[in-house]
């Protein structure tokens, strides 16, 4: 069962699997894709879509802290401009951290940190795209990398798509884990929506 901490509800029971066709040909053909801009940022890779959502941060009326991140092949070489989630809503005011790491699939094993961004968010975040501006940091086709969501004093509820078990997403792994059960937990059939942006 996916570990959702707080966003196990009934929206997701409603509306997780709905349209899977669609859902299942646009994951296939438009989530990876390789484009030549020249110097210009572009998306390199993007998941858009969203039927249900992951909380992460911390809650005022407990002590668990909830972090959630995402891994991903990366479709083609090129310099790191930004990475952005989509954000569903935001409880108060607070700060969001992003880490990117490289990350080895195979022991998942997540590596030291390539680049970061800390920005504010508020309410008005809420159903937009939060932009994460990195450090050029070239990334090399095919290798996998993962980025990581935390915040000490806000809650996010970050938009991620679900799909089947038995037909598993591709390109990467979602991840999460909470500071009490300190458990990791990785999901194929579960993806943030996110995107990443690059220069050639």
């Amino acid at each position: 069962m996916h570990k959702h901490n707080i966003c196990r509800n009934t929206k997701f029971r409603v509306i997780a699997l709905a349209r899977p066709a669609v859902l299942n040909y646009n994951l296939k053909h438009v989530c990876m894709k390789t484009t030549t801009f020249g110097n210009h940022l572009h998306p390199a890779l993007e998941q858009l879509h969203r039927n249900t959502c992951l909380w992460i941060g911390h809650m005022n009326s407990g002590p668990a802290d909830h972090f959630a991140g995402q891994t991903f092949q990366c479709p083609e070489e090129g310099s790191l401009g930004k990475i952005l989630v989509y954000s569903m809503a935001v409880s108060h005011p607070g700060t969001l951290i992003l880490t990117l790491h490289e990350f080895d699939k195979q022991r998942k094993n997540w590596g030291s940190i390539l680049s970061s961004a800390e920005i504010e968010v508020n309410e008005n975040d809420a159903e937009n795209w939060i932009q994460f501006p990195l450090q050029n940091v070239h990334l090399r086709k095919d290798n996998t990398y993962g980025f990581r969501l935390k915040s000490p004093d806000t809650l996010v509820a970050i938009g991620e798509a679900a799909w089947s078990s038995k037909n598993p997403f591709s390109f990467g792994e979602e991840w999460n884990i909470n500071n009490i059960e300190n458990k990791d937990h990785y999901y194929r059939y579960f993806t943030l929506a996110f995107k990443v942006e690059l220069r050639a």
